[in-house]
């Protein structure tokens, strides 16, 4: 049992069913959260560091949420460093666009993101999956190219994860959980991919696990863009091979969609910008345009 306190700190590792698993320095502590929280909207959420109060019993109750440094959404969790969106090279084959929209939103909130390539050992040679590696690597993102079944990329991910919380994002099939447990040696629930090619969803709830010296994120899988605060205008300032091409055009105006003397549809025509990753930006741009100011949170 754990001696009571007055008050104690730590970080929440789980949250299931109205009970939340807070890792601190005595140990995990069971608790709930107090009904303030409700009154003022306000609801603990995965990597949220919080005080809590100890009962005899050695279960707690939260008192505070600490002020969080960014979160997402769905699923909920906070305070993320890194943002690592797992594709596979095929069974499912990528979605460009999901892993596009999902960067954005990694972006937006000051979270880093990171490309991880699972499943090369279904190759067909070295180009197939260095094409895809390239697309990204091109727009300036750290890319790692990766297997859970043979262990190629697990040492890089996990040097990435070393002192940081990091979150793993990604279609259901593409290979997650697989290649958590090889980064965590988390005995994680893994399913198979189905005949049309959508995983089955594996992980029913959000966990944080210690790993490599830092957190991982074990999650059900992102697979939204989080627009509700953001505008179309700022989009550029999300795509780090747009950004500095922003403000060259022919119009300070321009958006990048279709406008004469635009910077980058004439990097997108020589090359220098993938081709699919400028349709991501217009179709996310035009998502972004159709948002009502009042649907908008900020």
């Amino acid at each position: 049992m754990i001696a009571t306190q007055k008050s104690i700190e730590g970080i929440i590792v789980k949250g299931i069913g109205g009970f939340y698993y807070v890792s601190t320095p005595q140990g995990t502590v069971e608790c709930h959260a107090r009904g303030k929280f409700r009154k003022d909207e306000l609801s603990p959420i995965v990597g949220d560091y919080v005080s809590l109060l100890l009962n005899p019993e050695g279960t707690g109750s939260i008192c505070k949420i600490h002020e969080r440094r960014n979160f997402l959404i769905r699923p909920g969790v906070s305070n993320v460093d890194a943002l690592v969106l797992v594709s596979a090279l095929r069974s499912p084959m990528p979605d460009f666009l999901l892993i596009d929209k999902l960067l954005v939103t990694a972006a937006s909130k000051g979270i880093e993101g990171i490309i991880c390539l699972n499943k090369t050992d279904l190759a067909a040679d070295e180009e197939e999956a260095e094409s895809f590696c390239e697309i990204y690597r091109k727009a300036g993102y750290h890319v790692i190219a990766a297997s859970a079944k043979t262990g190629e990329g697990v040492k890089e991910i996990q040097s990435l994860i070393k002192g940081r919380t990091v979150a793993f994002a990604g279609l259901s099939g593409v290979g997650k959980s697989s290649l958590l447990k090889r980064i965590t040696g988390a005995d994680l629930q893994v399913g198979s991919v189905s005949r049309i090619e959508r995983g089955k969803h594996t992980t029913r709830h959000v966990e944080l696990i210690a790993a490599a010296g830092g957190y991982v994120f074990d999650t059900p899988g992102f697979s939204r863009l989080e627009a509700d605060t953001l505008r179309a205008s700022d989009l550029w300032q999300y795509f780090p091979e747009i950004m500095p091409l922003h403000g060259t055009c022919r119009f300070r105006t321009c958006n990048h969609i279709g406008e004469p003397g635009c910077s980058v549809k004439e990097a997108v025509d020589g090359g220098s910008i993938a081709q699919n990753r400028y349709e991501s930006y217009i179709e996310i741009y035009n998502k972004l345009k159709d948002i009502k100011d009042w649907e908008r949170k900020d």
